[in-house]
């Protein structure tokens, strides 16, 4: 149906009580069996403080491993987890960045999470794209919040901090936290809360804004904007404090209280990120950036809404198209592929043709050198035959000398012979 005849529907009055009005209850109810999905990813240097967060902000104690500062790249861990408040369930995923901001070179540390975050996208379009689709129980890995932290440093942020949020802050909800907020003074914590908001503002990073259209929300989300970046501080360990045992990090000159909100802003973020706007956060993820990456894969794969006359094209239509635009790339290969081929045949076939002329021609070369060799031994052989026969001549001769000188001595010795 148009859009526009659903604009103009004409509304209608009930005169009695139908039932639909149970329908939230029914997804309420719906929701609360199958259970709900949440992942955060937390990016941050070695040791900066996320596992300890992490495990303060959801009241329990999570799988941690611990990092050394001599990775050779920047891993992403990932850990799932089931959780249960009330007769909610709530399947977290954490992911955390294993070696951020330890290698000499960081001109590549964003790049791997990025390429997290792609493929988390990728996992869920190709599930969508499934003729057989289970979309209902599909695990969803998408990253619904990032956590950035900051350190504590006094100063502004560091150069990788901004190429990082720089190319993160069109795939993902990006929430800056100032990390062990206790190790600087309040006056310096509001000028770094300032400091990191105009560099932010100022390299155009869009971070994640609590959302002020929904009037049940809006007044406190609009205060909370202007706290941003929260400074927080995280701990496990629990202090007893006026007969009361308080999440607290016990120094020498005092108590820091993490849920007390003059020290810090940890009940903020646990207030902003779990409480109200967590489904927000989820639904930012699906409309915004997953549509975001699923328009621009599909525009790659040649999809898309209207043609060139900006009239509409059905999935069909477009796959017809692209199927004629893939056939007639094959054939324009094909073509290509056979003029190689008769080109390759060509080029051979000379080859063969000149390989061929120099044989012939070293045929010629030696049939002359054996022509004028054999010309060279028949010149010596009639000269041999030809002293032979001047030999034999002479053999000849000599021999017939000597049979007469025997002869004419024989006569002479019979005459001599008869005298006597």
């Amino acid at each position: 149906m148009p859009s526009s005849e659903v604009e103009n529907a004409r509304p209608l009055s009930l005169s009695g009580h139908v039932g639909f009005d149970s329908l939230p209850d029914q997804l309420v109810n719906k929701s609360t069996s199958q259970g709900f999905c949440f992942n955060i990813l937390c990016i941050g240097e070695t040791g900066i403080g996320k596992s300890t967060l992490m495990d303060t902000l959801f009241n329990t104690n999570f799988e941690n491993f611990e990092s050394s500062h001599f990775e050779p790249k920047v891993k992403l861990r990932a850990q799932t987890y089931d959780l249960q408040e009330s007769s909610v369930r709530l399947k977290l995923t954490v992911v955390s960045t294993v070696g951020f901001g330890d290698q000499m070179n960081k001109q590549e540390s964003y790049q791997h999470i990025v390429d997290y975050i792609n493929t988390q996208f990728e996992s869920h379009l190709q599930e969508e794209l499934k003729i057989k689709r289970s979309l209902h129980n599909y695990h969803d890995s998408r990253i619904h919040a990032c956590l950035y932290f900051i350190a504590p440093s006094g100063h502004s942020l560091k150069s990788l901090d901004l190429v990082t949020m720089k190319n993160l802050d069109s795939k993902v909800n990006i929430i800056p936290v100032i990390a062990k907020a206790d190790t600087i003074s309040k006056s310096e914590l509001h000028k770094l809360k300032i400091k990191i908001m105009s560099e932010l503002v100022s390299n155009g990073i869009q971070i994640y804004q609590f959302p002020v259209d929904d009037e049940t929300v809006a007044k406190i989300n609009t205060n909370m904007n202007g706290h941003l970046p929260f400074a927080v501080v995280g701990s496990t360990e629990e202090v007893n404090l006026g007969n009361k045992m308080v999440k607290a990090r016990q120094y020498p000159w005092g108590v820091v209280q993490v849920e007390n909100e003059t020290h810090c802003d940890f009940v903020k973020l646990r207030e902003m990120l779990i409480s109200v706007n967590m489904e927000d956060l989820r639904e930012q993820t699906h409309t915004r950036h997953y549509e975001l990456y699923r328009r621009c894969k599909l525009e790659e794969m040649g999809f898309k809404d209207t043609d060139s006359e900006s009239k509409p094209v059905s999935v069909q239509q477009t796959y017809e198209l692209k199927r004629q635009e893939f056939l007639a790339e094959l054939q324009k290969r094909e073509e290509e592929m056979k003029q190689t081929f008769v080109q390759r045949v060509k080029e051979k076939e000379a080859e063969l043709k000149e390989a061929e002329r120099e044989l012939y021609a070293r045929y010629e070369q030696l049939k002359q050198l054996h022509t004028e060799e054999k010309s060279e031994l028949e010149e010596k052989r009639r000269m041999l035959e030809e002293e032979m026969s001047f030999f034999s001549k002479r053999k000849a001769a000599a021999e017939l000398l000597n049979s007469q000188s025997l002869n004419n001595k024989k006569d002479k010795d019979r005459k001599n012979a008869g005298f006597r």
